[in-house]
């Protein structure tokens, strides 16, 4: 257990080949760019392990390759977000990655319109807390598949940078000249109302799906329950199987290209 990463101290070094090979294998959407994307993606994720905390729950004891595992599909979306250690400043409101061997029963309450408090419970794979840990499923993130387009990780992350700006709406902080466009705020327009039409296209799909028995979309019809969750969904398909995505999603190509790879 945490043989190489507990040597870690604070200071990035050099993932193990080994590891990093393993790790690669495993998830090999990882390693679909250039050999400097590749290397870029390493330097970023030792430096994501030198700075955060990982702990099990239930007993779930975390490996280095676990560790490793997170970091590098945690450390993916960010990846050409700046030189140096810039990428990782987006991460900088938390420390504690949460571990559970599987998901987590959950319990919510929610006051409806008339003061009336009900209680409910909700199964997580994952959940994001702005200023907070993440938690992860492990069970969740051994699963990740580039077939299905599902990626538990990349889903909380995208979570993450979804509220830098203090809201959980879909739209994460856009500078102004964002896709040309003069004013963050008229950037933030566009992002709405491009997301907002992929969101309603795809829980029309959810819904013919499971009312009239359609075909239903390849991606999670989680992502139908909100926009902020439709933005994650597609964030996670978007990284692990892109030319599916750019099959199905056309108009949020461009949009996600602008956001996630800027200057590439």
């Amino acid at each position: 257990m945490w043989g190489w990463l507990r040597r870690l101290a604070g200071t990035p070094r050099d993932i193990p080949d080994a590891l990093w090979q393993a790790t690669l294998t495993d998830y090999p959407f990882l390693a679909t760019g250039l050999p400097a994307e590749q290397q870029r993606l390493r330097e970023l994720s030792a430096g994501f392990l030198a700075n955060k905390e990982f702990h099990g729950a239930q007993g779930l004891v975390i490996t280095d390759a676990m560790a490793v595992a997170i970091a590098a599909q945690a450390c993916l979306p960010v990846l050409y977000f700046g030189a140096g250690r810039q990428p990782l400043d987006w991460y900088d409101d938390f420390v504690g990655i949460v571990v559970h061997p599987d998901e987590v029963l959950a319990q919510r309450e929610v006051m409806d319109e008339d003061g009336v408090v009900h209680h409910y419970d909700e199964v997580l794979a994952g959940e994001a807390m702005q200023g907070g840990p993440v938690m992860l499923s492990w069970q969740d993130v051994a699963a990740a598949s580039s077939e299905r387009g599902y990626n538990v990780v990349i889903h909380e992350f995208v979570h993450k940078l979804d509220l830098r700006d203090g809201q959980p709406d879909g739209c994460p902080p856009l500078p102004a000249g964002f896709l040309g466009i003069s004013s963050a705020r008229q950037a933030r327009d566009h992002w709405l109302a491009t997301l907002q039409a992929g969101f309603e296209d795809f829980r029309e799909q959810v819904i013919r799906a499971e009312r009239f028995g359609a075909p239903p979309p390849w991606l999670d019809p989680y992502g139908a329950e909100a926009i902020d969750e439709f933005f994650a969904v597609a964030s996670e398909a978007y990284f692990v199987n892109r030319p599916q995505f750019a099959q199905d999603f056309v108009a949020l190509l461009p949009l996600f290209d602008a956001f996630y790879r800027p200057g590439a």
